[in-house]
C-alpha cells in the first residue's frame, strides 16, 4: 500500500485529564506523519478535558451511559471505522501519554511494508519525576524496551498507551466476538477483561495477526506518584493478565505468557527462599565472611543491573549499584503477583481503579499559549482552533524526550 494514500485517526480516551490533555495533543500535532483525524473520548469526565480537546482543533465524543475505557472506546470507533478503508490506520493513545514526534510515521511504514502485521504497540518509558519510585518505574520500563528490541522488536502487548492498529483488523475482532470466536462482548474491545490491551493482543493474535514494537515508536508516559497507586495498578494488570490466560487457555498465542508467568512464580519462590536460607544461615552460623564464588556471582549480577539502566541516566546507574532498592520494589511486584494469584483462586473480585495524580498547580497558560504547541495551532492556519481563553491548568512543562534503542 501507497504511504500517502494511508489515513490516519487517532483516538484518545480520556477521563478527567485537564492537566495533561493538551500536551497528549501537541504530542500529536507535533508528528511528522500528523493525523487526519484526532477524537479525544471524553468519558464521564467532570473538568475542562473536552473544552480544552475542542480548542486545540480535536473532535470531541462523548460516551452515552458508560462505565469503563473499553466501553467507551466501543461506542467511539463503531462510527470512525465506518469512515476509514481496510488498510487504514486506527491510533488508540492513552490521555495521559505524549508521542515521539516519528511514532505514526513509523507504525505507518510498519503496517505498510508487511501485510502481516495487524497492529503496531509502543514502547514506553516514564516521565521524570516522582522521586525514587518513580526511578525505579523508569528502570523498569528501561529493561521494558531492551527486552522487546532483543526479542526482535515483536509486541509483548498492545500497550494502551499507544497502539497503532489496521482498520480491517478491529473489524475483524469485532466479527470474531461476535460470531462467538472470541470472547468479552460484542465490542471491540472486551468488556470482561480489567486489562483490554492485554485482551486485545492476544485477539489480534488468535487471528492470525502479528504484533510488532519497532524501536522508533517510542512514547513517555505518567508514572504512579505513590506505592498505593503504584500497587493498584499492578493489581489490574496482573489479574488482568492471569484472568485473560484463563479465558484464552493453553494454545500457540498464550504459550509465551503462561511461561512467563510461570517465570513470575518462580521468581516469587525462589526469593522467599533465598531470604529464608539467608535469615537461617545468619542466625544459627553467624557472619561467615565472603566467599570468592557468590562475591564474583553478586558482580556479574550488578554490572548486569547498572548496563540494562545506563540510558536512563546516571542516577538509575548509581541505584542499581547497591541492589537493595530494586530488590525491595522486585519484592513488591513478586507480592502482586502472589495476591492476584490468590485472589483469582477465591474468586474474589477486582475492579478498575483510577489512578490519576493530584492536580497541578493553578496557572494561565492555554492549548494556544504553550510554547510547545505546533505553529499551525497557535498561529491560526487552516485547520488550527479558534483563540481559547486561558485555562485552568497547564500541562507538563517538560517531558523527557527518549532516544530509540
Amino acid at each position: 500500500m501507497h504511504l500517502g494514500a494511508m489515513r490516519v485517526v487517532a483516538v484518545v480516551p480520556a477521563h478527567n485529564e485537564q492537566d495533561r490533555i493538551v500536551a497528549t495533543l501537541v504530542g500529536l500535532y507535533r508528528q511528522r506523519h500528523v493525523p487526519d483525524r484526532i477524537v479525544v473520548v471524553a468519558d464521564n469526565c467532570t473538568d475542562l478535558t473536552a473544552a480544552l480537546a475542542e480548542r486545540c482543533g480535536a473532535e470531541v465524543f462523548v460516551p452515552v451511559d458508560n462505565q469503563d475505557k473499553a466501553g467507551a472506546l466501543n461506542q467511539a470507533l463503531l462510527g470512525l471505522l465506518d469512515t476509514l478503508g481496510e488498510d487504514d490506520l486506527l491510533l488508540v493513545q492513552d490521555a495521559d501519554t505524549v508521542l515521539n514526534p516519528g511514532f505514526v510515521a513509523c507504525a505507518v511504514d510498519a503496517l505498510a511494508e508487511d501485510e502481516g502485521v495487524g497492529a503496531v504497540g509502543g514502547i514506553f518509558f516514564g516521565e521524570e519525576g516522582g522521586g525514587l519510585l518513580g526511578l525505579l518505574q523508569r528502570m523498569e520500563y528501561e529493561r521494558y524496551a531492551l527486552e522487546v528490541h532483543r526479542k526482535g522488536n515483536k509486541a509483548v502487548v498492545l500497550t494502551g498507551t499507544g497502539t497503532g492498529f489496521r482498520a480491517r483488523v478491529l473489524r475483524e475482532v469485532r466479527a470474531a466476538r461476535r460470531a462467538g470466536v472470541l470472547g468479552g462482548g460484542d465490542g471491540h474491545y472486551s468488556l470482561a477483561s480489567l486489562t483490554e490491551d492485554d485482551e486485545i493482543t492476544k485477539a489480534v493474535k488468535t487471528l492470525g495477526y502479528r504484533t510488532v514494537s519497532p524501536d522508533a515508536c517510542w512514547l513517555v508516559t505518567e508514572m504512579m506518584p505513590t506505592l498505593p497507586k503504584l500497587w493498584h495498578q499492578r493489581m489490574r494488570w496482573q489479574r488482568g493478565a492471569l484472568e485473560n490466560l484463563r479465558d484464552y487457555g493453553l494454545n500457540r498465542v498464550t504459550l509465551p505468557c503462561f511461561g512467563q508467568q510461570l517465570m513470575l512464580g518462580v521468581g516469587a519462590l525462589a526469593l522467599l527462599l533465598f531470604l529464608t536460607f539467608t535469615v537461617l544461615m545468619l542466625a544459627s552460623h553467624g557472619w561467615q565472611g565472603f566467599s570468592p564464588f557468590w562475591s564474583a556471582i553478586t558482580l556479574l549480577f550488578v554490572l548486569e543491573r547498572t548496563l540494562t539502566v545506563r540510558k536512563a541516566g546516571r542516577r538509575a546507574v548509581l541505584l542499581a549499584l547497591p541492589l537493595v532498592p530494586e530488590l525491595l520494589y522486585d519484592v513488591l511486584r513478586q507480592l502482586v503477583f502472589v495476591k492476584s494469584l490468590i485472589d483469582l483462586t477465591l474468586r474474589r473480585q477486582e475492579r478498575w481503579v483510577a489512578t490519576r495524580r493530584p492536580s497541578g498547580r493553578r496557572t494561565e497558560s492555554s492549548c494556544t499559549e504553550n510554547p510547545s504547541v505546533p505553529a499551525r495551532l497557535a498561529a491560526g492556519a487552516p485547520g488550527s482552533p479558534p483563540p481559547a481563553a486561558a485555562s485552568p491548568r497547564s500541562p507538563p512543562s517538560a517531558w523527557s524526550w527518549r532516544r530509540p534503542l
